[in-house]
């Protein structure tokens, strides 16, 4: 059986391909914002499938609490899991599960994944005041949701150690979905303005950005034609004497999720005199050694010569309660 944030993984593929697949139908008339309704759900699955991993894919993670008032009108020391009207647990929302990324386990979401689902929410939230359907905005929303795209794909790769370039997500230019590459002059509404002005800001954001996610991108094509087979610089073998390539980075990321920040994070959040010094250096250079605990891989796999960096499995934390002091209250419940 698959663990939980493999699952959660796996809907947040789905929903992010059918949100491609509505954005590709150039004739349907709700398909900006329907990607956005269903990329901000990729999204939101594949930030919780994230959490799930790093705390060993405990449902505490991803689920909301909440004190709740005694009958001397004060409120308990306790957090109970908060549950809907049908009597179910309430889980996270998309922006609370990435703050909780950062201060529950140190793995902060680079800020160009946050602006660009801050533009992506606010078109999916102001989908209802749009009136009419001008070039100059499909533009700025395409570089939106192109970047939605290609940060979904990378995210996928680092965290779980995924690839989905065989799933061609890709959004078709506007030069094939609207057959136009000129923007007319502008008839938006008043609405359309103010959110063509924050989303044209958000994309100013990207350009003080380095790494490998951004706000907004221009997708360019060109086509050319090739009268020879230079263009062919891959080739597939099944030669007997073919080197053989097995890439099983998914495993290696499900069994050691956490990274150093990680680690020290939720050790910081587990002992009341935790410091980040040289003791504790000490102490978990001695547990690396131990392939129980901690894993070195390639960043690139495809680069055997490349940066290799140590990630850990969190059965660590119980070798650190000999040389600390376990809290008597968790931080938060997720935490416990």
């Amino acid at each position: 059986m698959k663990p939980r944030s493999r699952n959660l993984l796996s809907k947040a593929v789905d929903a992010l391909i059918a949100a491609i697949e509505i954005y590709n139908k150039p004739v349907f008339q709700y398909r900006e914002e329907t990607f956005a309704i269903l990329a901000i759900n990729a999204w939101e699955l594949l930030v919780k499938a994230r959490l799930l991993q790093l705390a060993g894919n405990k449902m505490a993670a991803i689920l909301e609490y909440e004190r709740r008032k005694k009958a001397d009108g004060e409120y308990s020391e306790k957090a109970y899991r908060r549950r809907n009207k049908a009597g179910n647990v309430v889980t996270v929302g998309l922006f609370k599960a990435i703050e909780r990324l950062n201060s529950s386990y140190g793995a902060a979401v680079e800020l160009p994944i946050r602006q660009n689902l801050e533009a992506l929410s606010e078109i999916r939230d102001n989908a209802v005041h749009f009136a009419n359907k001008d070039l100059a905005f499909a533009k700025a929303f395409h570089e939106i949701s192109s970047a939605t795209v290609a940060n979904f794909v990378q995210a996928a790769r680092i965290w779980f150690g995924d690839d989905l370039s065989g799933q061609r997500m890709f959004l078709m230019p506007l030069a094939f979905v609207s057959g136009v590459n000129t923007v007319p002059g502008l008839c938006m509404n008043g609405e359309e303005r103010h959110l063509a002005k924050y989303l044209e800001a958000m994309k100013a954001n990207d350009s003080g950005h380095d790494g490998d996610f951004s706000v907004a991108l221009t997708v360019e094509v060109a086509l050319k034609r090739s009268k020879d087979g230079a263009s062919n610089v891959f080739s597939v073998s099944n030669h007997p004497s073919a080197l053989p390539i097995r890439l099983d980075e998914a495993d290696i990321r499900e069994t050691y999720p956490w990274e150093y920040k990680t680690l020290t994070q939720r050790l910081r959040l587990r002992y009341e005199n935790f410091k980040e010094n040289v003791r504790y250096h000490q102490i978990r250079k001695a547990l690396e050694g131990d392939s129980r605990f901690c894993r070195e891989r390639l960043l690139d796999p495809l680069k055997p010569d490349g940066t290799k960096k140590k990630f850990y499995n969190s059965n660590i934390l119980r070798e650190f309660d000999p040389h600390y002091v376990r809290r008597k209250k968790p931080v938060n419940p997720e935490t416990a």
